[in-house]
């Protein structure tokens, strides 16, 4: 089996260190992507040597949100394959009804569960769509 590369947009350093301890360490998983800021989205994409095969967006950043990204990633054809995860600690009904409507392929609330985020990424990877909510 290849072994899965991950991209994590995430403007909080906390959130950045939890997910890197989990598909680092945890999972041992070795390729991660992290970036603080969604400056210069695009042009960072397209300079990513290696796709990622799933990418984690947190919803609310600066000066791109989640939403503006997901965008982006949709209207590439490079992108059609990446599983596109929504990470966020906005969980309401009506939340996750827009991610669902925006066009996203599942969703981690926040805070990340240690002990149950392996299984919800081995699901997102085995292609099945998660809607988890603390």
């Amino acid at each position: 089996m290849v072994t899965p590369r991950f991209l994590y947009v995430e403007n909080d350093a906390m959130s950045r260190e939890v997910m890197e301890l989990l598909i680092t360490v945890t999972l041992g998983y070795p390729e991660l992507t992290m970036w603080d800021t969604s400056d210069n989205f695009e042009e960072r994409l397209a300079a990513l040597s290696n796709l990622p095969d799933v990418i984690f967006l947190d919803i609310y950043m600066e000066p791109l949100n989640g939403y503006a990204m997901l965008d982006m990633l949709r209207q590439s054809s490079k992108f059609h394959k990446c599983k596109i995860i929504a990470v966020t600690s906005s969980v309401m009904v009506t939340d996750v009804a827009n991610l669902q409507k925006a066009g996203f392929d599942g969703l981690i609330g926040k805070p990340i569960k240690k002990h149950l985020f392996p299984e919800l990424l081995d699901a997102i990877l085995g292609g099945q769509s998660v809607w988890f909510v603390p």
